[in-house]
């Protein structure tokens, strides 16, 4: 006799630290078919022994927090963007297994070209589409895959052909073409279909662990939330009205004669990166610094904001591009309005000696707010000691935290003093450096030619860095 022990899967995390509230469960609605997906996603590593080769790679939408469950690499990418990022993933860790996680509404719609391209290319990786013919996440629109007649948001009178266009149907466009060598749609209505769902997996999982092609798995899932009807009702809905459209069925599979894709012949180390793209980097970032930076602002996560045309995500590139000169790990994102010029600006800057995690700051140790709307908005976001250089120049009222480093910095003024306000940037760029010491001045007047795409105006910004400095010194700020 034996007793059966339920378990987690070890490629899940036994509890979600990362998660805000109950630690014990998903964020997935009630009756949610991402739950299942994702135990057969887990099953399938610990099956195949792949879990700590494993890159779980989630875009925006319902899956966008696979790393609060998934004890394997996690990357998440922009929305539409995961067969991209899995595919620079892949290539730079060719023995990695890389899982592109995505919704209809990402795959289908906004990312239509990252998956086409990247199954013509063959890339190695395996794609989990989950297809649940609605976009679930943001309130229950119509998707690509959205049912002819069925109501949405968008569509309260139902999908017409003649104006929304039939449904999209991926697996037989992705099996047209060449390069895949798997391609298999699965459903999630019964035990039955389920169980080939969790086969269909961990096949496609093995095809990529032995380096055999592209695989393809979509999962026909429900969606009691979007749908508005409860968890039975769902099911039934997959199997009377999607099932009829999106055929279950192995669509493509070559697996028996495709040939193992070569190994890779080189991978290019980081240092041969910075020696391609012309980078100088230091071999030892303490013979560059040449003072000591004060504890409270090493390993910055810096937030920059205002308008656009301010020089909110040049001012970015320059702290990361520096900050990479000397040696430190860096990153930067950015956030713009859709009206650029003019138009909101921000940007997330971490320099860091360690490994970072994340590239987006959501609480800066250092923010800098060119104008008043983006102080209003950040400045209750940061850490408590953390400092915040304003743009008096732009900025008519005074911090509301008592309990942060207030440096005001007329950048706006000084720059129009020299000449041309549009660098009021790298005088707020000079405020930094001087008043954190967290880079040096000489390295900062070597990174303007990586940054400075106008030559010309290079000797201009070196002065308004060092306007900058003079204001913090002149002002015992």
């Amino acid at each position: 006799m034996y007793e059966p022990i339920l378990s987690k899967p070890k490629s899940f995390f036994e509890t979600y630290k990362e998660k805000t509230g109950d630690q014990t469960i998903t964020h997935y609605c009630p009756g949610c078919g991402h739950g299942i997906v994702h135990k057969y996603v887990a099953s399938a590593l610990d099956e195949l022994n792949l879990t700590d080769r494993a890159i779980f790679v989630s875009p925006v939408g319902c899956s966008v927090f696979g790393y609060y469950y998934f004890n394997t690499g996690n990357l998440q990418a922009a929305h539409g963007r995961a067969p991209a990022v899995a595919t620079g993933s892949k290539r730079v860790n060719p023995d990695s297994i890389v899982i592109s996680y995505q919704g209809d509404g990402d795959l289908a719609a906004i990312g239509t070209a990252e998956i086409i391209h990247a199954a013509n290319r063959g890339e190695l990786i395996t794609v989990i589409f989950i297809n649940n013919a609605i976009y679930g996440m943001t309130g229950g629109q119509m998707a690509p895959t959205t049912l002819v007649g069925q109501k949405t948001t968008t569509t309260p009178r139902g999908r017409d052909p003649h104006n929304e266009g039939y449904p999209v149907k991926m697996c037989e466009l992705i099996s047209q073409l060449n390069a895949p060598i798997y391609v298999e749609r699965v459903a999630l209505n019964n035990a039955a279909n389920r169980a080939k769902a969790k086969r269909a997996i961990k096949k496609a999982l093995k095809l990529q662990s032995e380096r055999k092609g592209f695989t393809f798995v979509e999962v026909l899932s429900q969606c009691p939330t979007g749908w508005k009807v409860d968890a039975p009702d769902a099911l039934k809905w997959i199997e009377e009205k999607m099932i009829p459209y999106y055929p279950v069925k192995v669509f493509k599979d070559t697996s028996n004669e495709a040939e193992p894709y070569p190994e890779a012949k080189e991978i290019i180390s980081g240092e041969k990166v910075f020696e391609i793209l012309g980078i100088k980097r230091d071999e030892k970032k303490e013979e560059t610094i040449k003072y000591e930076i004060p504890e409270k602002y090493k390993n910055p996560r810096i937030k920059i904001a205002g308008f656009g045309g301010q020089g909110v995500l040049l001012l970015g590139v320059a702290l990361a591009q520096v900050g990479m000169m000397e040696g430190y790990n860096v990153t930067w994102i950015p956030s713009y309005g859709p009206e650029m010029r003019g138009g909101t600006a921000n940007c997330s800057v971490n320099i860091s000696d360690s490994l970072i995690g994340s590239p987006v700051v959501e609480k800066p140790t250092i923010l800098v707010a060119m104008n008043k709307p983006s102080m209003e908005k950040f400045e209750k976001d940061m850490v408590s000691g953390g400092i915040l250089f304003y743009n008096t120049a732009m900025i008519d009222t005074e911090p509301q935290r008592d309990d942060i480093i207030k440096v005001p910095v007329p950048a706006t003024k000084i720059a129009s003093d020299l000449g041309n306000i549009r660098v009021g940037n790298m005088v707020m760029l000079g405020a930094i450096i001087e008043k954190t010491k967290l880079l040096p001045l000489e390295t900062v007047k070597s990174g303007f030619e990586y940054f400075i795409s106008r030559k010309n105006l290079i000797p201009l910004n070196e002065k308004a860095v060092e306007a900058g400095m003079n204001y913090i010194k002149e002002n015992n700020l």
